[in-house]
């Protein structure tokens, strides 16, 4: 894939607009990797809306327009927000960082390479060993993916958990946060859609058996040899779908690009949730919310660079066949409508190579 991976060949120096011929949605151009960015390539006075979503799950009308209004200013100026009074018990979060330090640190290698990742659909689910999240880039991380049919969630007697997990256990562990956060996914869309002035119940049909993926990172302690070559845990990139759900890490790393120009750290209190939207959902409102940039960059603290970092976001997708046209109302529409498969790989190909697309 020599011609299609110019990453891996400029390593750090490596710029985002190599592979826009990958991208459907418009997005900035910037390094991948934060070894080629100074210091001035941080704005360390932005300050990310907290907002409290237990208006929009418990308030009145106005509580919650007030909330969608809130959300969708966030949203619009750098596509990411933090979330509270979404009435998850934080401890839940916790078992989960926990579970996640678990399933890579106690499963032997030769076990893991038995789940390799492999598309399903339009998503690519199963394992990702380190340095091979992305074919663009050596990121510092090993992944782990698990879509709707990985997790028992309708009591079913034939389902089989070895054919997703290493350990029947780890399918218990984390279905309970799943099964917390979906119902998560249907009023923080409602909410979105009405602060771009749609119907808030447009995709309220799509949460009935919503198609989302779990991924489990796990970064382990930084070596020191490899500092000035990789630099990040992981690359720069944007999520291909509606919005994610990323539970508070504890670590710091999360780096996010403002429209300015301008990097911001990203350090959400413990227990919140970090929401951010993707690529269908930059499609679907004509650009009006971007899907934003982010990459997991090194701790400032070199005794945090020492120690491992875990992070389970959970990604809202569309059905495969559902088509991404530009919602209702927004006028003069910047892209013609696509199917959500041909949209999602063409999009994720950038990663995975040009055979990965599905038209």
């Amino acid at each position: 894939m020599s011609e299609t991976t110019p990453g891996q060949a400029h390593g750090p120096a490596a710029s985002s607009r190599e592979f826009a011929q990958f991208d459907q949605v418009e997005k900035p151009d910037y390094h991948l990797a934060e070894a080629a960015d100074d210091a001035k390539a941080f704005d360390d006075d932005f300050r990310f809306t907290t907002c409290d979503l237990g208006r929009y799950l418990h308030g009145d009308q106005a509580e919650r327009a007030a909330f969608a209004s809130e959300l969708g200013q966030a949203m619009g100026e750098i596509g990411f927000a933090i979330l509270e009074g979404h009435g998850i018990d934080p401890e839940l979060f916790a078992d989960a960082a926990a579970g996640v330090e678990d399933v890579f640190t106690s499963t032997p290698l030769a076990v893991k390479q038995g789940y390799l990742a492999q598309r399903h659909e339009a998503v690519k689910e199963g394992y990702f060993p380190i340095k091979e999240t992305s074919r663009i880039h050596p990121d510092l991380v090993e992944g782990w993916v698990f879509g709707p049919r990985a997790f028992d969630l309708d009591g079913d007697p034939a389902f089989d958990p070895s054919l997703f997990w290493p350990r029947p256990d780890l399918e218990q562990r984390f279905r309970a946060l799943v099964a917390a956060e979906l119902p998560l996914l249907q009023p923080i869309m409602a909410a979105i859609l009405q602060s771009l002035g749609c119907d808030p119940a447009l995709y309220d049909d799509r949460w009935t058996r919503p198609h989302f993926g779990l991924r489990l990172n796990y970064y382990p302690p930084l070596p020191r040899d490899e500092d000035g070559a990789l630099a990040g845990r992981l690359l720069g990139h944007e999520d291909v779908d509606l919005f994610t759900l990323l539970p508070a890490p504890t670590a710091e790393g999360l780096q996010v690009l403002h429209r300015n120009g301008k990097w911001v750290r990203l350090n959400a209190p413990p227990g919140s949730i970090v929401l951010n939207t993707g690529d269908y959902l930059q499609r679907l409102s004509n650009d009006l919310l971007p899907s934003t940039t982010h990459r997991v960059g090194r701790p400032r603290d070199p005794a945090m660079a020492a120690r491992p970092r875990v992070s389970f976001p959970l990604a809202a997708y569309l059905p495969p066949t559902d088509i991404l046209a530009v919602l209702p109302g927004l006028a003069d529409p910047h892209y013609e409508p696509i199917t959500a498969i041909t949209f999602h790989t063409r999009t994720t190909a950038k990663f995975y190579g040009p055979d990965h697309a599905v038209e």
